[in-house]
């Protein structure tokens, strides 16, 4: 059994309602739901919300509705445990079923087709060894060389140590420099239930993706956090299919 599971809360700061926020004639859930339910592999469709708005949506898309408490609803509560948690309500609604993969969504990341989501189904099938297989994007004006923190004097200083990249003599303002930079761009995470039952010996920041992560190659995958963002996922929604991922 494969099944796949959305997160989505209400209470976002950064863009209140954001989840629900309509766009190309949709609210923003509706894109990673279709993709699941559109992937002929996946079995069942869940949703791990408080948000009655997405629960409506949810319904009317017949994907099933789990209630997340509400120590999983605050600013505090991390998506790891809420993803554990509705793997958990999953595994207790299918007894007897055995859990082979599960596809893991969030309801701001709309940047995901059912087809990106069958080809990681199909590489964690042909590669045992592997924990996960995840979208990321390529971002090369976001390298880490270009980061910076603001210090107690009010000042500009790298957020890494630029020895971290080598010698800095040899290191220059180009994009490019320091070869691509991949960032999982959170438009679906594959897992082996294993990635939830051992959670916190997963890599570090998404502990759900385990330690063997494949990289499923799109571009412009991001999740929205700021209402700035939306023009970004209505660019990419409105690019051919075909266009969005084998980079």
């Amino acid at each position: 059994m494969i099944p796949a599971l959305l997160l989505g809360r209400k209470g976002s700061k950064g863009f209140p309602g954001k989840n629900t926020t309509e766009i190309l004639g949709h609210p923003l859930a509706y894109y990673p739901m279709k993709a699941a339910l559109d992937t002929p592999e996946v079995e069942q469709v869940f949703l791990s919300t408080d948000d009655e708005l997405l629960m409506q949506i949810a319904q009317e898309a017949e994907v099933e509705v789990i209630v997340r408490p509400p120590e999983l609803c605050n600013d505090a509560a991390l998506g790891e445990h809420a993803y554990v948690h509705g793997f958990e309500e999953i595994r207790r609604r299918n007894p007897g079923k055995e859990i082979e993969l599960i596809v893991l969504l969030f309801c701001n990341a709309a940047t995901v087709s059912s087809s990106i989501i069958s080809e990681g189904i199909r590489v964690l099938s042909s590669k045992p060894e592997i924990d996960s297989a995840v979208t990321v994007s390529r971002y090369n004006m976001w390298s880490p060389l270009r980061a910076r923190k603001i210090g107690a004097d009010g000042l500009l200083h790298p957020f890494v140590p630029f020895e971290v990249f080598g010698d800095p003599r040899t290191l220059n303002c180009d994009r490019d420099s320091q070869g691509d930079v991949w960032f999982a761009d959170m438009g679906v995470s594959i897992v082996r239930p294993r990635c939830l039952e051992r959670l916190d010996e997963g890599l570090l920041p998404q502990k759900w993706m385990g330690q063997k992560i494949y990289p499923l190659k799109q571009w412009g995958g991001l999740d929205v956090d700021y209402e700035w963002q939306m023009p970004q996922v209505e660019f990419w929604l409105r690019q051919p299919c075909k266009e969005k991922a084998g980079l």
